[in-house]
């Protein structure tokens, strides 16, 4: 692994994205933000099908925000404290959204593979993810509110979609750790992995996905993220409109040549 902050790794259309800070549990300083921010606009100029995020070593996914001193934005935290202003606090919060932000939108499908805990934002980041394979080792948990915070990567809203509103108000609230097994049972994850397996899974998963066409794939994941902030006549709305926009792309021919020829489709990107 080399000495970049998040690494990026690009093999037959599939991304790898690794947060490279194992000995501080892949927690994110400023700098991670920063180098966020910059693999986004990396995969914007050269997208590829599918994107897997994960973290450096066995031990996390990630562990948050990092809030040991010498990371600056705890000092641009801490002067918020105790003013009464809310445009500082407002700009830290936007600050470390916007780089959120940027990553989940990518328009081609995300997973997470959580190879290890994922606490606070490191949650709430695989909860943004499209799809999420986990170790059967590790450990989930929104641990904001023991801290006197609360979720502001964007994970509350996305976990109330996922998973409903009662679940999500359990997980956030008591702030408890939960296990494999509990966050299959309730929508929290996909797929459970064998102990060291879950990059390996993810890349599985990666592939199935990555071998249909890219804008069909595209068009769909689309809809499916639209269609959580939209009313069911809007979103059907929504849809009828992309699946004529991807008809009128041709795409489909491939698929339906192949069919035909009874061979397996290629897709041009």
């Amino acid at each position: 692994m080399s000495d970049r902050k998040i690494q990026l790794e690009i093999q037959n259309k599939i991304a790898l994205v690794t947060l490279n800070r194992a000995g501080k549990k892949n927690a994110f300083d400023a700098s991670m933000f920063t180098a966020l921010e910059q693999v986004t606009d990396d995969l914007k100029h050269n997208l590829p099908r599918v994107i897997v995020i994960t973290g450096d070593g066995d031990e996390a996914f990630c562990s948050g925000f990092d809030v040991n001193p010498e990371n600056p934005l705890v000092a641009d935290f801490l002067e918020v404290l105790g003013k009464n202003d809310i445009e500082p606090a407002r700009r830290l919060v936007n600050r470390v959204r916007k780089a959120v932000d940027g990553f989940v939108s990518l328009p081609v499908p995300i997973i997470a593979a959580i190879n290890g805990l994922a606490y606070g934002g490191g949650m709430e980041l695989a909860t943004r993810c499209d799809l999420r394979v986990m170790d059967r080792t590790a450990h989930l948990c929104f641990s904001e509110v023991r801290l006197g915070l609360m979720p502001d990567w964007g994970g509350g809203p996305y976990l109330t979609r996922l998973v409903g509103s009662a679940i999500a108000s359990d997980l956030i609230l008591t702030a408890r750790t939960v296990n494999a097994a509990e966050a299959l049972q309730i929508g929290l994850v996909n797929r459970v992995s064998e102990k060291g397996r879950s990059v390996d899974d993810a890349f599985n998963l990666a592939e199935q996905i990555a071998q249909n066409g890219p804008k069909a794939i595209r068009h769909a994941l689309a809809v499916i993220r639209q269609s959580r902030d939209l009313p069911l006549e809007k979103a059907l709305e929504l849809e009828a409109e992309m699946a004529a926009e991807l008809i009128v792309s041709g795409e489909c021919i491939h698929g339906i040549t192949a069919f035909m020829e009874k061979k397996k489709p290629e897709f041009p990107d």
